[in-house]
């Protein structure tokens, strides 16, 4: 039996308006090598100033993370030679980073809890981008000088679940910070995963595979059971010494596999010095109070929905597991309807409907007016099954609650003479079913309600139908 061993480099793509060391805009999807200048192309002469932001946003992560916050570090080169590097060279923090020592919490489905521990989180310059287009290369270094906070775990982790979790948690809180919008398809969310295994019980780490670059929760949990199974058939061959080398590999989506990129370089390959060009980081006092103050975090947004709102840890973790849900949420109970049908109606009916680039950001149907739908059934004017079709007609066109209501005729009836008359029509109707009720066969009730929905065409209040059929069969 084999125990796996899995630490995580996460690069994530700070928000900030301008670039780490120059003014240059950092906007996605700009024409290819427009947001440049003689800093971040590493033009002779040019020299780096350090934006303020990144600090203030890496400060508030290690916050986040309970990590200590080193107010005085410093920065590093990291030599490496790649087309999208104009200046040959990384300016990051090896020796002394501005988050060390941090911990973070993974819930699994049957309540229990993990602890993972968090290294460190360093600032760093991104690189460019290269694009290859057939037999061309070519370089786009919008990208180059954009900030990243890498935040690195300790191997702690024991499975792709686990990893999967730990990310969740991670772009979770990234998103709540909002230090970064955290986006996978675009880059701004990176991951780095390093794979070893052992037999149980042993101690001893053994070589790791670093797996590049996996854009989507899914490929990043497949690319780790691939590695695995890969790494287990070698020791199990008896090759494991001389097939799993310290190497950076590839996850090929289309052959399911993953390839071997290039050998790992250690840190004496980097050359690593004291970036010459920067002074050290020195954050007062008064900017770590001012830096450390966030807003309410995944956990504690939790305990409270719990506390407040009588939900379980289950329905508080899905509304809390991202931040826009969360705030829609919240958005909905400020109307004053219950919890239970908030849930309900955001996590079971809305979600269901969101079907492409639709999603809870950019609903058709704000919170406003769920809550208002939601709050139009408790008040009796249109039933659960009703609302489902006002829902659908919002979702496709806009306009408010009522109009919808109205346009497509599903106010409810509680009209009590309206539907005794209707109540009269069905059990005068129906003179044998009565017989068989009376002597005893119970459920035939749910007949007679049915055959009352139906005649009223589901407009009936079915608490009104039901008091009244209650009284007329006795």
């Amino acid at each position: 039996m084999f125990e796996v061993v899995i630490g995580l480099e996460v690069h994530v793509q700070l928000n900030t308006k301008t670039k780490l060391f120059c003014s240059c805009p950092t906007s996605f999807n700009h024409k290819q090598n427009r947001n440049t200048c003689p800093t971040c192309l590493a033009l002779p002469g040019a020299l780096p100033v350090l934006n303020k932001e990144v600090l203030h946003k890496s400060v508030m992560f290690g916050t986040a993370v309970g990590a200590k916050i080193n107010q005085t570090s410093y920065f590093d080169r990291k030599s490496y030679f790649y087309p999208d590097s104009p200046s040959a060279y990384q300016i990051t923090q090896l020796y002394t980073p501005v988050v060390e020592h941090g911990k973070l919490r993974i819930d699994f489905e049957d309540g229990s809890h993990k602890i993972i521990r968090i290294n460190r989180a360093h600032i760093e310059a991104d690189a460019g981008k290269n694009i290859h287009d057939g037999p061309v290369s070519k370089v786009d270094l919008n990208r180059a000088g954009t900030p990243l906070l890498e935040i690195v775990s300790e191997p702690d982790l024991r499975s792709a679940e686990e990893v999967t979790l730990y990310l969740k948690k991670l772009h979770s809180i990234i998103r709540y910070l909002d230090i970064g919008d955290a986006n996978m398809q675009e880059g701004s969310f990176r991951v780095d995963v390093n794979v070893s295994i052992r037999p149980k019980g042993d101690e001893k780490l053994y070589t790791r595979v670093e797996i590049k670059n996996i854009n989507s929760f899914r490929f990043i949990q497949r690319a780790i059971e691939l590695e695995v199974a890969r790494q287990i058939e070698a020791w199990e061959d008896g090759v494991y010494a001389r097939d799993i080398c310290q190497e950076t590999r590839l996850f090929d989506q289309v052959k399911q596999e993953t390839r071997s990129m290039r050998g790992k370089e250690e840190a004496a390959d980097y050359r690593y010095f004291p970036e010459p060009d920067l002074l050290k980081v020195v954050i007062t006092d008064d900017m770590m109070s001012e830096f450390s103050k966030i807003p309410e975090l995944p956990d504690e947004k939790m305990a409270r929905f719990v506390k407040d709102y009588g939900i379980n840890e289950y329905n508080a973790s899905v509304l809390t597991s991202a931040v826009e849900m969360a705030h829609y949420f919240e958005s909905m109970m400020q109307e004053g309807i219950s919890a239970k049908n908030a849930l309900t109606w955001l996590t079971v009916e809305l979600l269901g409907r969101f079907k492409g680039e639709v999603n809870i950001s950019n609903s058709p149907v704000d919170a406003k007016k769920l809550a208002l739908l939601v709050k139009r059934i408790e008040d009796g004017t249109i039933s659960g099954k009703a609302a489902k079709e006002v829902l659908d007609f919002l979702m496709e066109k806009s306009g408010d609650v009522d109009s919808a209501i109205e346009t497509l005729g599903l106010k409810q009836v509680s009209d009590m003479g309206a539907i005794e008359a209707i109540c009269d029509a069905v059990i005068n109707a129906n003179g044998d079913k009565v017989t068989e009720y009376k002597s005893g066969k119970d459920k035939l009730f749910g007949f007679f309600v049915g055959q009352v929905m139906k005649e009223s065409k589901g407009s009936a209040n079915p608490a009104t139908v039901n008091d009244i059929l209650k009284a007329k069969l006795g």
